[in-house]
Parts: structure tokens; C-alpha cells; sequence
């Protein structure tokens, strides 16, 4: 099975609508997972056939506004999902902060290559101490994270904002790298950083999935915790073994 995750803060004005067609869509291509529509834009995580789910993804992209949308893929050799959702929601990702909207413009982002040099090195590009913030909840961390990752135990992703203002003041001086599953928490948390005054803020572009993909997996210790049957997934985006 074709695993993908993917999302795109866009304004959608016609999230019920779309709601509607995308089902439809995957439904006839026997798909299971979840799809989230709201105002702020779009989050998948699907799975099937190979064929059926990247003829998904090109009718998708079809759409003007998802035209540049790319998939992080992974396998498993059976379907994680048990059924097939798409929702409309008042939040792709809920956070509970409205004034976050990052289809006015994303917090920048730092490529996995370019993250695993900076962890090599100890500090960025221009010699500032470099930490990885993880922005997902304590059980997730509990699976896997990168060595040394800050990680303030919260319960739910709601709960970022209070703690980041807690912790604001010992991060001031050095370079934060934000990062989650597939990047939506990530991007929303850095922007909420560099809003409220946080200088040298960066996303780990495509999250830890990407950084799987795209590197060896060094400086990450464990598994990256994903919400489907699967349950983790190692550096080489194979389903982890129980631990």
C-alpha cells in the first residue's frame, strides 16, 4: 500500500463543496484515511493502491490551488486505515489562535539537508547555536525525537501557545528549528514564534517524514509516531518494530 501525507494553508471558500468531490474521488478509488478541509486550507493522509492514490493526487493538482502540492510517501504492506474520512473543520490543524494564518506568507523553512549540517556542526550558518524544538504532544515524543530536542510535554497542540510564552526568554540568543510529523504543526508553531518576537525561528520543511526521506536519519533517535495502524515509522519509512 501507497502511503501519502500532505497539506497547503490556502483560503478555501468552498470547503463543503470540495468536501463533497474529494470523497467522491476517493471513495471510487478505494482510499481510506482522513482529509481535512477548513477556510485555512487542506490536510491529507491517505493510502491504497499505488495507481489509485497517485491518480488521486494528479486530479487533485488539477485544482489551480493545489497545483504544487507534493506528497510525502511512505509503504506498508497493508491498509492502515480502516475507513475513508474527509471533514470540514474549523482548523486543519487546531491550535486555537486565529490571528495564525499562514496563507499570508510561511515562517521560513529549513531544508532536512540543510538541518542534518547544522546538527553536525552544533550551529547554523552563521555560527548561532542551533536547538530543535519539538512541537507535537508528549506521547508522540515519547516514541522518537531528535537528540537534545526541546520538548515542553504538552498534551495537545492547542497547548503550544502558552508553552512557547513560558519558555520564550531561553531562546532568544539561539537558532530554533521547529519541527512535527509532516510539517502543518511545525509551520504554524514557527509562525506564532517569529509573530510574538522570536528572531532566528525555521520549520523543518516536510517535517520529520521529509527528513527521513531525504537524509540518513542521524541526530533523530527512535521512531516518528504517525496516527494510523502503522503506528511508528524508522528512518528508512518502514513500519517500526513494537517497543
Amino acid at each position: 500500500m501507497l502511503n501519502i501525507s500532505a497539506y497547503k494553508f490556502i483560503n478555501l471558500d468552498d470547503a463543503p463543496a470540495l468536501r463533497a468531490a474529494l470523497h467522491q474521488r476517493a471513495g471510487a478509488l478505494e482510499l481510506k484515511g482522513t482529509v481535512l478541509l477548513a477556510e485555512e486550507g487542506i490536510n491529507l493522509f491517505l493510502a491504497g493502491a499505488a495507481d489509485a492514490v497517485r491518480q488521486f493526487v494528479v486530479q487533485l493538482q488539477s485544482d489551480a490551488r493545489f497545483a504544487d502540492l507534493q506528497p510525502k510517501e511512505s509503504w506498508s504492506a497493508t491498509q492502515p486505515f480502516k475507513k475513508l474520512l474527509v471533514k470540514v473543520k474549523r482548523e486543519i490543524i487546531r491550535m486555537n489562535h486565529p490571528a495564525i494564518q499562514p496563507a499570508k506568507g510561511r515562517a521560513p523553512a529549513v531544508s532536512a539537508a540543510t538541518v542534518r549540517r547544522w546538527l553536525e556542526a552544533g550551529q547554523d550558518d552563521q555560527g548561532r547555536p542551533v536547538v530543535t524544538l519539538d512541537t507535537r504532544n508528549a506521547f508522540e515524543v515519547d516514541e522518537g525525537t531528535f537528540t537534545g530536542a526541546i520538548d515542553w510535554r504538552i498534551d495537545k497542540f492547542s497547548d503550544f501557545p502558552e508553552a512557547f510564552r513560558a519558555h520564550k526568554n531561553a531562546l532568544q540568543d539561539k537558532t530554533v528549528v521547529s519541527f512535527c510529523t509532516g510539517g502543518i504543526r511545525c509551520e504554524k508553531a514557527a509562525i506564532l514564534m517569529r509573530e510574538e518576537g522570536l528572531e532566528h525561528v525555521y520549520q523543518l520543511d516536510g517535517g520529520i517524514l521529509k527528513y527521513f526521506e531525504e537524509t540518513d536519519g542521524k541526530h533523530y533517535s527512535g521512531a516518528c509516531f504517525v496516527f494510523d495502524e502503522r503506528r511508528a515509522v524508522g528512518p528508512d519509512l518502514a513500519v517500526a518494530p513494537l517497543r
